[in-house]
């Protein structure tokens, strides 16, 4: 296993993968190209549990409930602890030093919480209904694209917005090419995530991409450059509006 994979493995999941990897600027931005594979690997394990829990005619809501927390548990939560952060950071007055100190207070505020009941509900009614309706696949392509984002927001020319921490370490990192060959393959994969609609995939990987750019320009704009709560914040975003939309009709 390549050091970026491995690293990728250790960082994005619960899973052991031997001895840590050093985390050095090189290594973590290699990590961001295997990413989405990381997430693809995720998405099968919760669409296995879903496809079970349909087996045994468990509700829809509870299906979606045990969907949601199982990708939570397999990541540590990173992912929704850097939402939360992010949305009490563009949340708070005050200009980039500001939005920044409230990011690192390690306390959830008012707009945390709220941003996390709204993506979180999202979510678990979303994934009720692609279980309800056997749209595995779209679990799967959620998953995938939602690391996928991590390259739109390190991409060339975004900024660190500290000197340190893992926006330092992974920002202006990935080439053009990384993010767009993921977006190609997500593509693909999207004209098979919702039987007879196979323009409704690819509907959905576009709509996510623009939210995560807009993210990423207000971002930028609002803390100076990138932080690590801000790719989990890309993250969740884009597999609640994949889930949600690939959910729909």
């Amino acid at each position: 296993m390549s050091r970026g994979l491995r690293l990728a493995v250790s960082w994005l999941t619960v899973l052991p993968v031997g001895t840590p990897v050093e985390m050095d600027r090189t290594i973590a931005g290699q990590a961001l190209y295997w990413a989405p594979l990381v997430g693809a690997g995720l998405g099968l394990l919760v669409a296995g549990l879903l496809s079970a829990l349909h087996a045994l005619d468990t509700p829809a809501l509870l299906a979606g409930l045990a969907g949601v927390a199982a990708p939570a548990g397999l990541t540590r939560g990173i992912h929704l602890d850097g939402l939360a952060d992010t949305a009490d950071g563009l949340g708070c007055f005050g200009g980039p030093r500001r939005a920044l100190e409230v990011m690192r207070e390690g306390t959830t505020g008012p707009f945390g919480v709220a941003t996390l009941v709204l993506v979180l509900t999202a979510q678990a009614a979303a994934l009720g209904t692609l279980t309800e309706t056997g749209r595995w696949v779209a679990v799967v392509l959620a998953m995938a694209a939602g690391r996928a984002a991590f390259s739109w927001c390190a991409r060339v020319g975004v900024p660190p917005a500290r000197p340190a921490g893992l926006g330092a370490l992974v920002a202006d990192s990935q080439p053009p090419a990384v993010p767009v060959a993921w977006s190609v393959v997500l593509l693909a994969g999207g004209l098979m995530a919702v039987p007879g609609r196979p323009w409704q995939g690819p509907l959905a990987v576009t709509l996510a991409a623009l939210v995560v750019l807009i993210l990423s320009a207000h971002t930028h704009r609002r803390f100076g450059g990138l932080t690590g709560d801000v790719l989990g914040a890309a993250t969740e975003l884009t597999t609640t509006v994949i889930l949600t939309i690939c959910a729909t009709g």
